[in-house]
């Protein structure tokens, strides 16, 4: 059974979960907190959809183009992209590495595009207490989304400081770990395809059931 189906529902059902990413300045700034840099996103990510899902409905192209622009900004792909290969990242050829980040980012890209004018909610809300720091250059910050029919969402964004700039490299969305689960996919399919590369890269369509998520629990 092909994966993409289930990913692609899973986008369509919890758009603003993810692409809250959207938003998020690229440029750190240093009087600001990271969950101050996503608080005040928001509204701006929010102004640029509200509004307009029937336009970009009809016009998958441009809003292909907005997401491929946004997420270029504020998500480090190499960083995630070696993560997600895990033990298999140091075998690979910097062509295969490069592929699977090529290949990786379209997939992010074709199912938000169509998520993002699919999904109803009401609220989304960065939590006024955060965890402390750990490290200079790392940051978690949790925030929720609600649902219209009242379901709420936990979320949890790791962000990466590197050259001066918040890069998001991870989410947690209600108890899973959106990139721990990734990478166990990728290392089953590499079990199962005899650790081809070339082969596990060109089948690339990570699986992520909505139901999972929306029961919550570890991964």
């Amino acid at each position: 059974m092909s994966l993409k189906p289930a990913i692609s529902a899973l986008f369509r059902r919890l758009w603003p979960v993810l692409v809250v990413l959207l938003a998020l300045p690229a440029q750190a700034d240093p009087e600001r907190s990271p969950e101050q840099v996503i608080r005040g996103s928001i509204d701006e990510l929010v102004n640029q959809i509200d509004g307009r899902r029937d336009y970009f409905s009809d016009n998958m192209d441009e809003l292909e183009a907005l997401v491929d622009d946004s997420l270029d900004d504020i998500a480090d792909f190499r960083y995630i992209g070696a993560s997600v290969m895990g033990r298999y990242f140091r075998n690979a050829t910097p062509q295969q590495r490069s592929r699977f980040v090529d290949t990786f980012r379209q997939t992010l890209i074709d199912t938000y595009a169509k998520g993002l004018v699919t999904f109803d909610y009401d609220e989304l809300r960065v939590l006024d207490t955060q965890q402390p720091r750990r490290h200079e250059d790392q940051a978690s910050v949790a925030m929720e989304v609600v649902a219209t029919d009242g379901t709420v969402y936990p979320v949890s964004y790791t962000l990466r400081l590197s050259d001066g700039q918040w890069k998001v490299v991870n989410v947690i969305v209600n108890g899973i770990n959106l990139g721990l689960t990734f990478r166990n996919q990728f290392d089953q399919a590499m079990r199962d395809n005899g650790r081809d590369y070339d082969a596990v890269i060109d089948a690339w369509a990570p699986e992520l059931d909505v139901g999972d998520l929306e029961e919550g629990g570890e991964a």
